[in-house]
């Protein structure tokens, strides 16, 4: 898919992410926001997963759980599930939870809403297939903040040593996190020297560039015998002027003043 089909595609995804949030009154929109190019060209254009529940599919575990908006939407950019749902955000007894259920929604691969597990999952995932001699791929999109956690270090060391070539962590590195400044509540720069001691093979690029990522993926292809995370740098609240670089925006919802200021924006776009 060309670089104009995809930014039409993340257009949509940024304002079906602001309408779940503003319906629900409540959710995460800056780190939603902010992992929408990575998310959109994953599913359009890097992975195989046409048909959510094929065998042969690509995996795709989102870590950052508290992100799910963005998953949803592109779970319904892509067809798997209705916009229908999109009202129902947060609610009782929904199929879009405040974090990915997979039992409750076809597409979703792992539950996940406790950070710092989706980098293990996604490991079991790939040594699975591994042993049984299989193609699938896994990729894993973890925030910064997430970073803080030891899981995170432990499957890093895991992946390295099983020479997991077959995942890829990508890091929505956004420099937020709900207290503030990572670099404030707790630093965990520098980041590529500490994959790269933890055996991992870097990429760092700009994570709202098509074009950048569509690099980053193929470079990562020709990587064999390690895994690859790419650090994406990212602008937390990402197409919303008055949410961008706002911790503030972390996992709050905008009111209809706000929420019709931010589609006046995304319109403009078009």
């Amino acid at each position: 898919m060309d670089k104009e089909k995809l930014c039409g595609i993340a257009l949509n995804m940024r304002k079906n992410i602001l309408t779940m949030i503003h319906e629900a009154k409540s959710g995460h929109p800056g780190g939603s926001l902010s992992a929408v190019e990575i998310v959109t060209y994953l599913y359009f254009n890097e992975m195989n997963i046409e048909d959510p529940t094929d065998e042969n599919r690509d995996r795709f575990v989102l870590s950052k759980g508290h992100g799910a908006p963005v998953l949803y939407s592109v779970l319904m950019e892509k067809g798997f599930i209705s916009k229908d749902l999109m009202g129902t955000l947060r609610k009782i007894d929904s199929k879009l939870q405040g974090h990915p259920d997979m039992k409750k929604l076809p597409g979703v691969d792992a539950s996940t809403g406790s950070l710092g597990q989706g980098l293990a999952i996604a490991n079991g995932m790939a040594l699975a297939f591994k042993l049984d001699n299989r193609k699938n791929r896994v990729f894993a999109l973890l925030g910064d903040g997430e970073m803080q956690e030891g899981m995170v270090w432990e499957a890093a060391m895991l992946a390295s040593h099983y020479k997991l070539d077959n995942v890829t962590a990508i890091i929505d590195h956004n420099g937020l996190q709900i207290d503030g400044r990572n670099n404030d509540v707790m630093t965990v720069e520098p980041i590529d020297k500490k994959w790269e001691a933890f055996g991992w093979y870097v990429i760092k690029i700009e994570g709202h560039d098509f074009d950048a990522i569509e690099r980053a993926f193929e470079e990562r292809k020709a990587v064999i015998g390690k895994p690859v995370v790419i650090i994406a740098e990212t602008t937390k609240g990402k197409g919303c002027s008055f949410m961008e670089d706002q911790a503030s925006w972390h996992g709050k919802a905008p009111n209809d003043e706000e929420y019709c200021n931010a589609m006046d924006e995304l319109g403009r776009c078009m």
